[in-house]
């Protein structure tokens, strides 16, 4: 069966392997690379086609929209929750909430005036591990456009698939918990690499695990020299002031 991947430049190719484990190698007499390759292409394509459509959306109704990715607990939501209670009063925020099932985290998120539109991508054969271009489409429909200056996309937990889907957003940034060990940047690159910003959270935990901050911060730089690092607590508060700062400052389409 073949395995595909997609490279940076948006190119597309497989490696086809034979499965002879059980004795069962391919003997069809044909390939189907070609075909699966086409149609992985044509999956990119839409899904590019359609962010086009979010981000004309977007800079229409004068909007910044943001990406927001991060590994299942690393504590996205609570620092999504301190951060609408900073922007409350300064920004109209909207929030698009994608989970794979349940409104759990979109419940945290109300009743801190922020528009949110819920988006699970539980399909009935298990849910999509991250969010595209159309769902994000369908999940602006939920959102009064006119009057926001900023959309906030938390996307599923996980740090592979989200980004590699462009979305339509602006930037993208990422929460990366000191308890998921020190390693991660360099297991997967291409989420580190392909960020703005990286929010290391729970710092507060330091104390409690053997873990090296600077240790952190040198293996981020290894894939990514150029993305802002901020160590933060969303439990404690420690060091989000950064992070807002930079929120203002990305809204405002300064250099963030």
């Amino acid at each position: 069966m073949g395995r595909f991947h997609r490279h940076e430049d948006g190119t597309t190719h497989s490696h086809e392997h034979a499965d002879d484990s059980h004795g069962h190698g391919d003997h069809s007499g044909y390939s189907t690379g070609s075909q699966r390759i086409h149609v992985l292409e044509s999956i990119f394509a839409e899904n590019d086609f359609r962010a086009g459509f979010n981000r004309e959306a977007f800079e229409t109704n004068g909007i910044r929209a943001l990406n927001l990715m991060s590994s299942p607990g690393s504590g996205k939501t609570t620092i999504l929750g301190a951060t609408l209670d900073e922007l409350a009063g300064q920004l109209a925020v909207g929030i698009i909430e994608g989970d794979i099932a349940t409104d759990l985290d979109a419940e945290k998120l109300a009743g801190r005036g922020a528009q949110i539109s819920l988006l699970n991508t539980n399909n009935g054969f298990g849910g999509e591990c991250h969010l595209d271009a159309p769902m994000v489409n369908r999940a602006l429909q939920g959102l009064t456009l006119p009057i926001l200056d900023l959309v906030i996309i938390e996307n599923v937990g996980n740090l592979v698939c989200p980004a590699e889907f462009d979305v339509g957003e602006h930037a993208k940034a990422m929460v990366y918990s000191v308890t998921e060990g020190e390693d991660k940047p360099l297991k997967y690159p291409v989420m580190f690499r392909s960020v703005d910003v990286v929010l290391l959270n729970k710092i507060d935990l330091l104390p409690y695990l053997d873990a090296d901050v600077d240790q952190y911060i040198a293996h981020v730089r290894e894939v990514n020299p150029t993305a802002a690092i901020l160590p933060v607590s969303a439990r404690t508060g420690a060091g989000m002031q950064a992070w807002f700062d930079w929120l203002r400052r990305f809204v405002a389409g300064t250099r963030f």
